[in-house]
């Protein structure tokens, strides 16, 4: 246990060290919240009042961003650059290392999230969560799952440069097609089927489920089985495919 909250520390000191990083993982969804809630505040989506909805909708996409996109960016970067091959030369076992790195990005994603609810009640009148557990549970089971799959993509991904646009080209569009900046109900037919298989579109109903109606988690059972089954292909594909020697040389 000592090992595991040293190790944590040590992550949490590196990320906030790197001024660069923690500005854009950090601050990039609060500041896009306040982009979009400027244009589209007025109104409702989807019945919603549309400040409440871009909260959830920003939660949600910082969720996707920082436990996949992070998460990945920094195993491969660390990787190539032969941090993860030392570590391995070290007391700290290799499962204890990625759960210190899933619960770390955690961490970011509850102070991210703490930062777009603090934005939508002080500037655009959004609501609190009506179920808090059913939010922070949705939460976690989305970082759990997108985690996996920043994992399995770490694991795919050869070379560090060009692992932030993978990144990006995955998460961006997926964000716009799951309505995570304003619904997405309009869409034509083939990209609707798209939509409904992406894990981040389940994930914000989770996030919307537990935050505007009060529901409980279980209550959509379809979405936990879809956003638990992509995060077991990201474990899978990790398991079998993730490497600790970099692979550029």
């Amino acid at each position: 246990m000592r090992l595991f909250w040293h190790q944590l520390k040590a992550e949490q000191l590196t990320f906030w060290r790197s001024r660069e990083a923690a500005i854009f993982v950090f601050l990039f969804p609060p500041l896009l919240f306040v982009l979009l809630a400027s244009v589209f505040g007025d109104g409702t989506r989807d019945g919603i009042p549309a400040g409440t909805y871009l909260v959830a909708g920003l939660i949600a996409y910082a969720v996707a961003n920082t436990a996949l996109g992070g998460l990945a960016i920094v195993l491969v970067i660390r990787r190539e650059f032969g941090i993860l091959k030392r570590l391995r030369s070290t007391p700290l076992p290799a499962s204890l290392y990625l759960a210190v790195a899933l619960l770390s990005n955690l961490i970011v994603v509850l102070l991210q999230s703490s930062v777009v609810v603090v934005l939508g009640l002080w500037l655009f009148d959004a609501k609190l969560p009506e179920n808090w557990l059913a939010f922070v549970l949705a939460l976690t089971l989305g970082a759990a799952s997108f985690a996996g799959l920043g994992l399995a993509i770490a694991a795919l991904v050869r070379s560090g440069e060009a692992i932030a646009a993978v990144v990006n080209v995955l998460i961006l569009p997926m964000s716009f097609l799951s309505g995570s900046f304003g619904p997405a109900n309009d869409l034509p037919g083939a990209l609707k089927l798209l939509r409904d298989a992406l894990p981040l579109h389940y994930l914000l109903q989770l996030v919307l489920g537990g935050y505007v109606h009060g529901d409980d988690v279980w209550e959509r059972p379809k979405a936990l089985a879809v956003l638990a089954a992509w995060g077991a292909v990201g474990y899978v594909v990790a398991r079998r495919r993730f490497g600790w020697e970099p692979r550029e040389r």
